[in-house]
């Protein structure tokens, strides 16, 4: 009889709310511990493949259920389109490495999140993805949360449980990930497990890149500051800088999630401001909002490592060391793959949904009690 306790090898995929590709990885797990991290890859968008998920994420108030069977069939063009892709990352990344999966963790694309009105959106269809890839696949990670009271996100935090066990970590630290909303997880290495009281504390901080990246393609740009480059050239505008909408969501004691637009507003109040000024002043709002978070952890945490794109922004990373009280790094100054771990972590908690562990508990997503998820497709 096989040991369904022993690792498997699972392969994560996450594509996020900057849209730009979608990130496969494997993971040798037995959904506890991190035995060995495993090949990665990224698969970009290619042109005209996801041009109407703007549109969709816009309007999702008109495409859930669809108004007009011209927003059906656009609905499941696009999810069908999600569906491909992601076979072609998981496609790309096993033929590219000859390795093999045992599982298959699909996050799906997010459209739109109200945790107040409690329900989420992913696109994606995990039976479909099963099919294609002749491969179980664990999808809808989220659902089961938010039916036992919970937000539905973040669900990270227990993989950054594993990690800070993984890298020998001894004191409290905090794992911040800077993608298009930044979320911050923090762990006590000390608790035996994640679903522990007191192990992990976990919440969005506020507004990532999405704000910066918004700005840009407001200017005409690519929708980024890439390294920095524009925010090194402009001085933060301190009125603008407090002159936001932020303020509410960040005095509300956590767990709390946010959708990627929640702050859209804030780019009105920088109008006047230079290119230069606007993405400096944006980027400290990041920084602000992060600095705020510390109100309400348990104690400071010993060290932030970095995820997500806003690492590789120096401008991003000399704001928050000079606002936070510990050393800041980038994940990759312990061995971690800042690229993938949104990706792993879906591997890894596509391994805990299969053994019906949990995948979070009131100190991540608000949950009434620690909740297993995700649903199960066969090939």
């Amino acid at each position: 009889m096989p040991d369904v306790t022993a690792p498997i090898w699972s392969l994560g995929l996450m594509s996020g709310t900057s849209m730009d590709g979608v990130d496969a990885a494997l993971v040798l797990t037995d959904g506890e511990t991190i035995t060995e991290f495993g090949p990665s890859a990224e698969r970009a968008f290619v042109p005209g493949e996801i041009d109407t998920l703007p549109e969709i994420m816009r309007n999702w108030s008109r495409y859930r259920p669809p108004e007009s069977e011209a927003q059906a069939a656009t609905l499941r063009a696009a999810e069908a389109s999600i569906d491909a892709a992601h076979a072609a990352a998981v496609a790309h990344l096993l033929t590219r490495t000859s390795a093999e999966a045992d599982l298959i963790g699909y996050h799906g694309q997010t459209i739109f999140h109200a945790p107040d009105e409690g329900w989420t959106w992913q696109l994606g269809d995990g039976a479909a993805l099963a099919r294609a890839l002749r491969r179980p696949v664990i999808w809808d990670f989220r659902s089961a949360d938010m039916v036992a009271g919970g937000e539905g996100a973040p669900l990270a935090p227990f993989f950054h449980f594993a990690l800070a066990k993984h890298i020998g970590a001894a004191e409290p630290l905090a794992f911040l990930n800077i993608g298009g909303v930044a979320n911050v997880t923090w762990v006590d290495p000390s608790k035996s497990a994640p679903e522990e009281e007191g192990a992990l504390l976990a919440f969005d901080t506020g507004p990532g890149n999405a704000l910066v990246n918004d700005w840009m393609t407001r200017h005409g740009r690519e929708p980024m500051d890439r390294d920095g480059a524009e925010a090194a050239q402009g001085t933060v505008n301190e009125a603008a800088l407090h002159s936001n909408a932020t303020g509410a969501f960040l005095s509300r004691k956590p767990p709390k999630s946010l959708d990627r637009n929640e702050f859209s507003l804030v780019l009105d109040r920088m109008e006047g401001l230079t290119l230069p000024d606007g993405a400096a002043t944006l980027t400290a709002l990041t920084a602000e909002c992060v600095a705020e978070a510390l109100k309400h952890m348990p104690t400071p945490p010993a060290r932030w490592l970095i995820c997500g794109g806003g690492r590789r922004n120096p401008v991003m990373m000399a704001m928050l060391a000079e606002r936070l009280t510990a050393p800041v790094d980038p994940v990759e100054a312990v061995g971690l793959d800042g690229d993938m771990l949104e990706a792993q972590a879906f591997a890894y908690l596509a391994v805990r949904s299969q053994r019906n562990l949990p995948l979070s508990a009131p100190g991540t997503t608000g949950c009434t009690a620690p909740v297993s998820g995700g649903r199960l497709s066969m090939p």
